[in-house]
């Protein structure tokens, strides 16, 4: 079984290889009719190297190291600080409990931003590094 698994992946990787190929642009990826996360059902593990440890994420949609859209859900201690990072695309953030700070700019500054309580959305568009 471990056999026909990995042959099947190595050929989506070819197939894929093969298409990149022959187009600059990055399809739209096909995104299911529907879907639904409970909490339980979620996997929580340490977020990605680009955060400070502490963090715990889970992926709830798509995959973050791929293009196409995606949805995550980190958990941060008390204090947490995630210093400035870029995104090709809009970055949507919404908190569930706690206080987030919001902010932009290419230094970290705990006194700029905006106070985001439980319940708020915020969006920061998107910025490439130069």
């Amino acid at each position: 079984m471990k056999k026909i698994l990995m042959l099947g992946v190595a050929l989506m990787l070819a197939g894929n290889a093969t298409a990149a190929t022959k187009t600059t642009a990055h399809p739209a990826p096909k995104m299911p009719a529907h879907g639904l996360v409970v909490p339980n059902d979620m996997h929580w593990g340490a977020a990605p190297p680009v955060f400070q440890p502490g963090a715990t994420m889970a992926v709830l949609q798509g995959d973050p190291a791929a293009a196409g859209p995606y949805t995550v859900r980190l958990k941060m201690p008390d204090g947490y600080r995630i210093m400035p990072h870029w995104h090709p695309t809009t970055e949507n953030v919404t908190v569930i409990s706690g206080t987030f700070h919001l902010g932009m700019g290419e230094k970290f500054d705990d006194t700029a931003g905006s106070e985001m309580p439980p319940g708020s959305f915020g969006f920061l568009g998107p910025h490439m590094k130069h």
